[in-house]
């Protein structure tokens, strides 16, 4: 059965002194509290939380729930146990990514899924299409609130006076690492920062006395995803995106397990093909005052390869984006993106860009995609 629960409203951000929304899929919190790279550093340093509270949670319990997921998705569940993290993905026939979900476990043994703001209703819709008779049971939990840093919310902020309340599950990002199953397209990025999230009751929260130097806001922690090549289903994928195409197979599909939607796809490009397109990292011209956005188009020899999918400014590396480009593009052309001017359509102008490899096929004279099976 599933439970229905009536719909809660919209956390309110922890702290609204000095904060800054900005439009796009995380406007309901924070961008930052007018602190963009201070933020940034202390988020770094593991000194403060982002607050995600647009992030959605998704419970499925039940007597069935392991091993239907394991059915219904492209990850193996069953092994996981209360305290593991995992990533799914649900691909749609064609093996085209359709959703995408961090794996936290409980102690009562359930699995929350967590998705990205707007995506938990699609998933549910889904997941309640395959249940058939399974014993399972799928209840949103408005009622549960997501921080995000580089190590449990508690080890952040007890140290700064916050008495946290306990934390229902805490989910440790596993990537870069290739969990088993997975597949690599590409090398790790140098010196990954760690990504948690802790899973809270959301009442508890709203009393705590929260200052700006608790907290970091989405800017940076985006800047931190993007230096990390961690692709992000509203951000890197759209509606052709393969999981190949932004390294995706490392955590998010089990290539071993048995038929799942979209195997026979993920199967073939990975044994016979190559992806069509690939998920780049991009060091932009800091000089001019103008920075790239997501969507900004990426060319080579001045024709149209790509797009960027999330551009940020980084402390220590500067303006930085993620992109997704043609297989093509030599790996090491010299890009530019084109920035228009907001409120002047007519004014291009040109960034270079130096390109970091995320997803390397194999025509480009790399090794094959290094599995863990």
């Amino acid at each position: 059965m599933s439970e229905d629960v009536s719909p809660a409203p919209a956390h309110r951000p922890l702290l609204t002194t000095d904060a800054v929304h900005l439009p796009g899929p995380d406007e309901a919190v924070p961008a930052h509290y007018g602190a963009i790279l201070r933020e940034q550093r202390r988020l770094l340093a593991g000194r403060a939380v982002t607050d995600l509270a647009q992030l959605e949670v998704l419970q499925v319990s039940g007597a069935d729930h392991r091993s239907w997921l394991t059915t219904v998705t492209s990850q193996v569940l069953d092994p996981l146990a209360p305290g593991d993290s995992a990533q799914l993905a649900v691909l749609s026939p064609q093996g085209r990514v359709e959703h995408l979900a961090a794996v936290a476990v409980p102690a009562d043994g359930s699995i929350l899924l967590v998705t990205d703001p707007g995506t938990r209703a699609d998933l549910r819709r889904y997941l309640e299409m395959m249940r058939f008779a399974a014993r399972v049971e799928l209840t949103d939990r408005d009622d549960l609130r997501v921080l995000g840093a580089l190590r449990p919310a508690a080890e952040v902020l007890g140290p700064l006076g916050l008495d946290l309340p306990e934390p229902v599950a805490v989910w440790a990002d596993p990537w870069p690492a290739v969990t088993a199953g997975g597949v690599s397209y590409g090398p790790d990025p140098e010196d990954p920062t760690p990504w948690v999230l802790t899973i809270l009751p959301a009442a508890p929260l709203a009393d705590l006395p929260w200052r700006p130097e608790h907290l970091a806001g989405m800017l940076a922690a985006e800047a931190l995803r993007v230096a990390d090549h961690r692709p992000r289903l509203v951000t890197e994928v759209d509606e052709r995106t393969i999981p190949h195409e932004v390294d995706l197979l490392r955590t998010a599909v089990h290539t071993a397990k048995g038929c799942y939607r979209g195997q026979e796809t993920v199967a073939k490009v990975l044994n016979l093909g190559q992806p069509p397109r690939r998920l780049v990292m991009l060091h932009l011209d800091g000089s001019q005052d103008v920075g790239a956005t997501a969507g900004s188009r990426v060319l080579f020899a001045g024709k149209d390869v790509g797009a960027v999918t999330t551009a940020a400014l980084h402390a220590d590396l500067g303006p930085i984006a993620l992109a997704v480009v043609r297989r093509g593009v030599p790996l090491d052309a010299p890009l530019t993106v084109d920035v228009r001017l907001a409120g002047d359509e007519e004014h291009v102008v040109e960034l270079d860009a130096a390109q970091e490899p995320i997803v390397v096929p194999r025509d480009h004279g790399s090794r094959p995609p290094t599995a863990r099976l």
